[in-house]
This record gives structure tokens, C-alpha cells and sequence, in this order.
């Protein structure tokens, strides 16, 4: 019965001892974890607010409040486990090294990942416009965090990564909402100026896609030895670009047939010679 009563005592001063010391340490612990927590949360609803107003994407917003939060969290942590008398030194030293080994496997995915995350935010182009980027032209279908999908005018799927498509020339085409149609039709020098203009016009005022509140222009750019080079602009919706292309060249034809609009006449130059 003494033992238990000596070992008890024992246990006793020990906890005392411990409370004397670390008690303190431990109390601001918990005080500097709920505290934290509550400012944590007052950024957190302060940067959700601030991105409202700026009408930052929605589809970027909560990956952006999960990685400022997770920041501020291990922040939080640190700062605990300094209070407590731990060394952090050593923790950051492993989350450094960490970082750069995880960053150095996943190179080009961050790269996807920062390049997606820009886009997101500066909306270079948006779901639906019709682009041309890396060498594919299409329609925006979806646009992730780590790449972008385009649909092709032959209906195929592409997927381009965000990294290269971030910090390459884009090319949109639906940004403005209208588009120049730009062609150039070659006809033999036979045919009267006027004449070929006309015909063109015909088809320019007869296409649905062309928008009759704009000047539409032919325009002779260039003088071959046996024929004419016209520039033809139409000016279209931007959804409207490839269908107003293939109609201008088709009516055209037709139209130039009707209108007795000639081909270049292959010509043979010779010289006589002494």
C-alpha cells in the first residue's frame, strides 16, 4: 500500500512538473489554433468575396480557395509547433525537399496545371469560341485544369495541354463576333474589270451569311501577264466563317459560268530571233 501511494506521488509531481513547464506553451498552443482557424476562415470568405465581385471564373474559384487555405493551414501548423518548443527548422527542410522531388517528377503536369489556371483567370477564350492554336482550328469544347479539348470542323477530338497553349499565339476567332471572309479569285485578263465585279457582287448579295451592314470589298490586288488577281472580302458572323467560305467558292464558280467569266488563257511568248 506505501509503494502505490510513494508511486502515485511520484506521478503526481511529474504531472506537476510538466504543467509547470509546458503548460503555458500548450495553453498559447491552443489559443494560436483557434485563433488561426478563425482568421483562416475571415481570409478564406474575404478572397471568395473579392473574387465574386471581380467575376473570377467559377470553375477556377474553389481550387483557388483550397490552395490558399491548405497554405495558411500549414502556416498555422508551423507557427503552433513553434509555440510548443519544436524545432521547425527540420519540418521545412523535409517539406522543401519534398516539394522540389514532387515538383521535378510532375514538371510538365505543373506546367499544365500553372497554364490552366492563367487561362481560367485571364479567359483568353472562353467554351464555345472557335480558335485556332498549335496548328488545329476548332470549336472550345471543355476547359480544364490541366489541358483543353477542341472539336475540329471534321468533328475531331483534340486535346491540347495548357502549359504550351498558355504561352503560345492564340488565334479567336469568335472574339469580336464578326469575321472578314478573306479570298482571291484568279480569271483571265480578257474579261472585262467591271464585269467579273459584278458578277462577284451578285453572289456577295445573294449570300445569306454576309451582313448587309457592312461594305464588302472586290479588290483587283494583283496584274499577271494573262490574267487578274481580285481580292474578295465578306464580312460574317464569327460562327459563320467556314460556311461562308465554302459558299463564296461554290457560287462563284456557278456565277462566273453563268456570267461567261473566263479562266486564265494559257499564252506561249515567242520571239523570233536573228
Amino acid at each position: 500500500m506505501q509503494e502505490t501511494q510513494t508511486k502515485m506521488e511520484l506521478i503526481y509531481a511529474q504531472v506537476m512538473t510538466f504543467a509547470t513547464v509546458y503548460g503555458g506553451h500548450i495553453l498559447l498552443a491552443i489559443v494560436t489554433l483557434i485563433v488561426g482557424l478563425w482568421i483562416i476562415g475571415w481570409i478564406t470568405k474575404l478572397l471568395s468575396s473579392m473574387m465574386a465581385k471581380r467575376h473570377v471564373d467559377r470553375d477556377v474559384q474553389p481550387f483557388l480557395l483550397s490552395l490558399v487555405n491548405g497554405l495558411l493551414r500549414v502556416l498555422l501548423l508551423l507557427s503552433i509547433a513553434s509555440t510548443l518548443g519544436v524545432q521547425t527548422t527540420s519540418f521545412v527542410a523535409i517539406i522543401g525537399a519534398a516539394g522540389l522531388a514532387v515538383g521535378l517528377a510532375l514538371q510538365g503536369s505543373l506546367a499544365n496545371f500553372a497554364g490552366g489556371v492563367l487561362i481560367l483567370i485571364f479567359k483568353p477564350f472562353r467554351v464555345g469560341d472557335l480558335i485556332t492554336a498549335q496548328g488545329f482550328t476548332g470549336n472550345v469544347e471543355a476547359i480544364r485544369i490541366f489541358d483543353t479539348t477542341l472539336v475540329t470542323l471534321d468533328n475531331k477530338t483534340i486535346i491540347l495541354p495548357n502549359g504550351p497553349l498558355s504561352t503560345t499565339a492564340i488565334v479567336n476567332i469568335s472574339t469580336k463576333g464578326t469575321i472578314r471572309v478573306d479570298q482571291v479569285y484568279t480569271v483571265g485578263s480578257q474579261n472585262d474589270i467591271d464585269a467579273t465585279r459584278a458578277s462577284i457582287m451578285r453572289v456577295i448579295d445573294a449570300c445569306p451569311l454576309a451582313l448587309k451592314d457592312h461594305e464588302h470589298d472586290v479588290l483587283i490586288t494583283k496584274l499577271n501577264p494573262n490574267s487578274r488577281d481580285y481580292d474578295v472580302r465578306v464580312w460574317t458572323k464569327s460562327e459563320n466563317y467556314w460556311a461562308t467560305y465554302y459558299y463564296m467558292l461554290e457560287h462563284i464558280a456557278r456565277q462566273f459560268g453563268k456570267d461567261g467569266i473566263e479562266a486564265p488563257t494559257p499564252r506561249i511568248f515567242v520571239t523570233n530571233e536573228a
